[in-house]
């Protein structure tokens, strides 16, 4: 097993969850007076099989695509969406 890159991925996904709505909705479950153990094991038990699903599916796409074309296209979408809330919405609210 490559410990570096375990705890690089554990301290990766840590830092980007800290705060999500992910734990916000844990934090407002757990205020409800319910069992904050079916809450911990529920939410823990989600982010593992959404942790899995993800890594399944980027070690299939890693096998389609060489890692340079799959990093381009990552930092192309990540452009787009920096553009996209950096300019002014040209949608108006209506009252």
């Amino acid at each position: 097993m490559d410990w570096n890159l375990l705890g690089l991925s554990f301290i990766t996904v840590f830092l980007s969850e800290l705060g999500d709505k992910s734990q916000l909705a844990a934090i407002a479950l757990s205020g409800q007076g319910q069992s904050r153990k079916a809450i911990f094991f529920g939410t823990a038990g989600a982010l593992v099989l959404t942790s899995l699903l993800g890594a399944l599916a980027g070690g299939a796409v890693a096998e389609l695509f060489p890692t340079r074309i799959l990093k381009a296209i990552a930092a192309v979408g990540f452009a787009i969406l920096a553009i996209r809330l950096l300019l002014p919405s040209s949608e108006t609210e209506s009252d």
